[in-house]
Order: structure tokens, then sequence, then C-alpha cells
């Protein structure tokens, strides 16, 4: 064998990703299961938790290294967010930074120098929540239907209009925000005419209301008002009436670190549902001796690992600038599925402990839901692989 070859296995971490398992797991491990578990409870945003990832420079894990970021690709972040689902905070660990990984990727490809510059720096270091404002009541997941308008005046833009489901919109300073800045053609291609925003979320002229929620407490949910809200335009990102294709780049990514949390949520569940079943003794016997309760863990186990080769393998595509539509949609499809079956199944296993709160798999049942709702549904990622990879005909 020639003595250059690639010996490394398809699907092992490479020597850097494991250095970043291995530092994210040392600063988990500061955040035991009483800490989320009192978050999830009051529902006090993991401030504590946010600050030591920024300490560590987590956060600008795929930002420029020109900006203070280090330049990784989507698949070390993949392996970054995998391991901070895979812990006691699960998805609210996990939401409480997700926005920072991906969504400023918009900024760096189409923001100006001086947004770049202004406030990259701000969101790597943790300085700057951001948030997210795409989803509108009357629109759900058909987003050329938003209706929140940004219209010209002078030097600046006035908007008014509503998003809903924006995360950490209570503790963001800026929301990228889309709107419309030109009415629908209903003869042409309804993506055109809008336009992104990364503006100031001022609350003493925003409304931003909380929306009381299944899971997740900490890491609140919002609806935020705008009536005549007045941003300059150099708040504008890229190109005006651009704003949806320019956010079109930004959704392969988010697909696979949804992929690789919900996997990470459902490895968390295996864990502890196994450890339960050596633990308890039921008839003089440990419940895990029993096919009923090992058969379900193992199919999980198996599902899991699959699911999480389909985020690998997107990463990958990705990071080589090759497309990568079908696989980010499978990813987020498969971890999404695989991460609430094993959700269930240890909620099961722990039979009527699996009801309660000091056991934490209800909490991870109740945040494994989000996976299979956002950011799109299971649905129109089945229609997107039957439409773009099978050629079978649009159905909506």
């Amino acid at each position: 064998m020639d003595g250059n070859s690639d010996t490394s296995l398809p699907f092992e971490l490479t020597e850097q990703q494991q250095e970043i398992r291995a530092s994210i797991q040392r600063i988990m491990a500061d955040f035991d299961d009483d800490y989320w578990l009192e978050a999830d409870r009051t529902g006090n945003f993991p401030h504590e938790f946010r600050k030591a990832i920024a300490k560590g420079g987590w956060l600008g894990i795929c930002m420029p290294e020109n900006v203070g970021g280090s330049g990784l690709g989507i698949s070390e972040a993949a392996v970054m967010m995998e391991t901070v689902a895979n812990s006691a905070g699960a998805q609210t660990a996990a939401s409480s930074i997700h926005l920072n990984i991906f969504g400023p990727h918009v900024l760096v490809k189409y923001g100006t120098d001086e947004q770049r510059k202004t406030f990259l720096p701000q969101i790597i270091s943790g300085e700057l929540m951001t948030s997210f404002g795409v989803t509108e009541p009357d629109a759900g997941l058909d987003t050329t239907q938003i209706s929140t308008f940004a219209r010209r005046d002078g030097d600046d833009f006035v908007i008014s209009g509503r998003k809903i489901w924006n995360s950490c919109a209570q503790q963001a300073g800026r929301i990228l925000l889309l709107t419309r800045t030109e009415a629908a053609d209903p003869g042409g291609k309804r993506a055109e005419g809008m336009t992104l925003f990364f503006a100031e979320l001022d609350k003493t002229k925003v409304e931003v209301r909380e929306i009381p929620k299944m899971g997740r407490h900490a890491v609140n949910s919002n609806m935020v008002f705008f009536d005549d809200y007045r941003v300059p335009a150099s708040d504008v990102v890229g190109q005006v009436g651009r704003g949806f294709y320019q956010l079109l780049d930004g959704l392969n990514p988010e697909r696979i670190l949804i992929g690789a949390e919900t996997v990470a949520i459902g490895r968390q569940a295996v864990s502890r549902a196994t450890q339960y079943a050596k633990d308890r003794v039921v008839f003089g016997r440990q419940i895990g001796q029993n096919q009923s309760i090992q058969h379900p863990l193992a199919h999980s186990w198996m599902a899991l690992e699959a699911a999480w080769f389909a985020v690998v393998r997107a990463g990958a595509l990705y990071d080589a600038g090759l497309p990568c539509g079908a696989e980010a949609n499978m990813a987020k499809y498969l971890g999404a599925e695989a991460g609430f079956t094993a959700c269930e199944r240890a909620v099961l296993t722990h039979g009527g402990m699996g009801y309660a709160q000091e056991y934490h798999v209800e909490r991870l049942f109740r945040e494994a839901q989000i996976g299979r709702i956002a950011p799109i549904s299971q649905q129109l990622i089945s229609c997107y692989i039957a439409e773009r990879v099978l050629g079978l005909p649009k159905s909506y």
C-alpha cells in the first residue's frame, strides 16, 4: 500500500473534530441535569451557558477568521452542535446558540464591509444576540406569501407587519428580517421583491410578545409586531428585492445542524434509557434483560447512527461547495424522526417514572417535537425529495 494513502475510515471524525467534541464536552460538564431542569421550570434564559460557549470562541466556528471566527465548515459546526445537544441541555442548550452558528452566513456572504466589520465580531463575542424574522402567522411555510412590508422613505425604510416564532427575541439586539419591498406580482415569480434587513430590535418601538409553548421553556419564542418602524437603508443586507434568494443560502446549513441536534437528543435519550434498563429490577431481573426493552432501544441506536451518517454526508457536500439540497433535507428528516422515536422509547422504558421530571426524558420528549416541525415540516421535505430527486409532479 502506498505510504501516502488516506487510511481514515468513512464517517470517522477527524482529529480536529475530535478535539472540538472534547472541548465542548468539557463546557457541557459544567451544566448538569439540575441546571437545565431549573431552566425548564423557570423559563429563565441560560445566559451562563451561552457566555461559556462564547468565551471559548465557539459562536464563531463558521465565521471568517478576519472577523475573529474560526473559519471552519458546517461539518465542524455539526459536530459541535451534536455535542451540545447530546447533553443534559438538549434542545434548550442548542437553541440558545443555534442561530449564531448559521444565521450570520447571510451577513458574511451578502453584507457590506461595514456590516461585517461592525456586527460579526459582536456576534462572535456573544455581545450581540440576534433573532430571525421570516415566518408570519398568515404565511406559515409558504414564505413567498409574507406581507410584512418595508416602504422606502428617503434614507430610511418604514416597516409594518408581524412575525411569529422568533426565537430569543426577548434578548436579541438585532433581527434578520425578511420583508416585501414590492407587492407580489400574481403573474410573476412570487419570490421576487423581498428584501432582507439586519435591523435593530428596539423594544420601545417594537412589540415582542412571548408565546407560551410545550417545551424549550428557557429559550423564548415570540410574535413581533412592527408598526411604521423606521430603519436606515444601511440595514439592508445584500440587494433590495433579492432577499428571498439570499436567504436560501442559509437553509441547507440549518437543516444539517437541525439533523445533528435531533440525532444528539435521541442519543441522549437512548443513553438515559439504557442506564435505567440496567438499573431497574422488576420480577427479580433487570428490565434490560427483556427483549421488549432491548429491541426498541437497539432499533433506535441503529436509526440514529444512520441519520448521523446522513448529516456527515450532507455536511461534507456543503463544505466542498457541491449541491446538497436533497442530502441536507434528508439529514433533517431522518434525524428528526429517529430523535423523536428514541425519546418516546426512552419515556416508555422508564415506565411511570418516564412521566416524572426528575428523570429528564419527558423534557427530551417535549423538546424533540421541534425537529419535526421547524424550520420545515417533514411533509414538505417529502415533497422536495419526491419532486427534485424522483422527478414526480408538484403536489401543491
